[in-house]
């Protein structure tokens, strides 16, 4: 399963601070004052741009290796969380009905689980996945200085 970490490119704008695109979805890009504003922005600009993939209902875009000079967004642990559930129903071609069926959810509990500003229970997200025949393993690692 996906991690959901897109490799940024971030680059010096010539009228100051930084501009900051992502290769594999080019609908994210952002900017900020300095490198830390823009990487904090480009967390919000990533996570929008995939709501337009799910809300589309299209493929999500697989995140690329990191090149040089590239780093690292992900974005929140609940939205690739849901971003999980999305990818494993369109990998199984459930549609959202039918996972509806499964979990005996009214269509808008599925709808409110998918969507990625909705403040969603870990335990709704481990019930989805199940029904789609995956499980959810959390790990936890020391981050990079």
């Amino acid at each position: 399963m996906e991690n959901f970490a897109y490799p940024a490119k971030l680059k010096k704008s010539t009228e100051g601070g930084y501009v900051v695109s992502f290769p594999d979805v080019p609908e994210a890009m952002t900017q900020g004052a300095d490198r830390a504003e823009a990487l904090a922005r480009a967390i919000d600009a990533l996570e929008t741009a995939l709501e337009f993939y799910t809300e589309g209902n299209q493929k999500l875009p697989r995140p690329s290796k990191p090149k040089r000079n590239q780093v690292l967004v992900r974005p929140p642990a609940l939205s690739c969380l849901k971003l999980a559930v999305y990818a494993a129903m369109t990998e199984g071609m459930v549609r959202k009905t039918e996972l509806s069926r499964r979990l005996g959810w009214h269509l808008m509990q599925v709808d409110r689980l998918l969507n990625l500003r909705h403040a969603s229970r870990i335990d709704q997200v481990e019930a989805a996945l199940g029904a789609l025949n995956c499980r959810l393993i959390i790990q936890v690692q020391p981050s990079a200085a």
